[in-house]
């Protein structure tokens, strides 16, 4: 059986990408997933909207809820030192390398396996992926052009979050969307059934200005 195309949107900043990731090999026998980098800030900007390290009283459950979210899956999990982090180095750094699966396993491992700052430790990021002249690689104007692009590109499809997994034209955000994910890639019918269709019909009651 062939498999289905699917996009994969991330952003290294994200800890809920990097855990993601390490389940997805659990759905690559229905998908093939393209990688697609964005700038989780500047889809914060689009809509608006503080991501959850900027609200106090969200902060640190939201961290805790990574470690749950580790525990459960049995994957190593370790914040860095302080977060969030400018993820612009590495990024660009995935896009210059082609942005090879291995490499993006690499990266998530150094930044929330291991617990290590990739902006301040970007040396021994680069080192990692084996591109030590990593100034050069990341300062090439197609690379930086690159993730303006795929981050615009996503925000004006409708993205607003990573990480994300699109298929068919049909985005589904978070770690907990899986499941959901893996369903609906073996049932491309299942958000038309009554209630998906109910659900998206619901009108905006109180907008807060």
């Amino acid at each position: 059986m062939s498999r289905q195309p699917a996009r994969f949107y991330f952003d290294v900043i994200s800890p809920y990408a990097a855990l993601a990731f390490s389940q997805l090999s659990a759905l690559e026998k229905q998908l093939e997933f393209e990688f697609v980098p964005v700038l989780f800030a500047g889809l914060l900007k689009h809509w608006t909207m503080k991501g959850p390290a900027e609200l106090p009283a969200k902060r640190v459950h939201t961290y805790r809820h990574c470690v749950w979210i580790a525990r459960q899956l049995g994957v190593p999990f370790r914040m860095p030192p302080r977060h969030p982090f400018n993820p612009l180095a590495a990024l660009r750094l995935l896009i210059a390398r082609g942005l090879q699966r291995d490499d993006m396993e690499r990266t998530f491992a150094f930044i929330w396996q291991e617990g290590r700052d990739p902006e301040h430790e970007m040396d021994a990021l680069a080192a990692r992926l084996g591109e030590p002249d990593w100034h050069a690689a990341t300062a090439r104007p197609e690379v930086k052009s690159a993730l303006v692009a795929s981050t615009e590109a996503a925000a004006s499809a409708g993205l607003w979050g990573v990480p994300t997994i699109e298929v068919r034209g049909e985005f589904f955000w978070g770690v907990d969307t899986l499941d959901w994910v893996r369903a609906f890639a073996a049932d491309p019918g299942l958000l038309a059934a009554e209630d998906f269709r109910r659900a998206d019909a619901t009108g905006e009651g109180i907008t807060r200005r």
